[in-house]
């Protein structure tokens, strides 16, 4: 009899991780790391970044920013695109300046990033998107919910895979970089109101996971966010 309810336990607990997997998948925790290869700073911040990728609960992605390429280095992924939506980020906050490394949690809270103890607290401190519509998808089509307010529906295309990097000039000279969740494109959809809405989807590069962000103004909070 305790042997069989050992086994009940044990099926219980399996099952309730696959429901609560399920549901985190749904509207995940976005957490943006916005990096540099040229900076001798980053390194601890990426493979933080790598970590979480694997967690279901969370959408980790890898911004690669431009304004350390002229010191000796041109990072192999960074995109002026990036370093604007970071600035972008920093005017919302009334900051006057970026730097790197730097994680944005739901695009509100904002960690260094090199300290998981600190990078996780601040996940359980802004949790997940909740107060946007539904993102759903049917074939080559977007299909956003109702809700209140406005925002920017933004598309991302990034690389899930483990790629590593060997720098070769720099502060990071000599070193290789594991970075994980690459993001290659970001593109801007179309303006949500609150009244339903659909919008076609581009076809993916090969090889490229792809993510939906609804997202306040510009470097506002991120209300709703989907892989797709």
């Amino acid at each position: 009899m305790k042997m069989l309810w050992i086994a009940l336990l044990a099926l219980t607990g399996a099952c309730s991780t696959q429901s609560n997997a399920a549901v985190d998948t749904a509207n995940p925790t976005v957490v943006e790391l916005y990096q540099s290869q040229g900076c001798s700073s980053c390194p601890p911040a990426d493979a933080v970044l790598n970590a979480l990728a694997d967690r279901p609960d969370v959408l980790a992605l890898s911004f690669a920013v431009t304004y350390w390429d002229q010191l000796g280095w041109k990072d192999t992924f960074a995109d002026p695109a990036f370093t604007q939506r970071q600035w972008d980020y920093a005017r919302a906050s009334g900051r006057t300046y970026v730097a790197t490394p730097q994680m944005v949690i739901n695009g509100s809270g904002v960690v260094t990033g090199g300290d998981p103890a600190q990078v996780d607290a601040a996940i359980r401190r802004v949790g997940r998107p909740a107060t946007g519509p539904t993102i759903g998808r049917t074939g080559g089509s977007l299909a956003i919910g109702t809700g209140r307010g406005s925002a920017t529906v933004w598309l991302v295309r990034y690389d899930p895979r483990t790629i590593a990097v060997p720098i070769r000039a720099g502060e990071n000279g000599g070193r290789t970089i594991a970075h994980r969740n690459v993001v290659r494109q970001l593109v801007q959809l179309g303006q949500w109101t609150g009244a339903p809405l659909r919008l076609a989807l581009p076809s993916a590069p090969t090889g490229l996971s792809s993510a939906v962000l609804i997202q306040q103004g510009r470097g506002g909070a991120i209300i709703a966010a989907r892989r797709i």
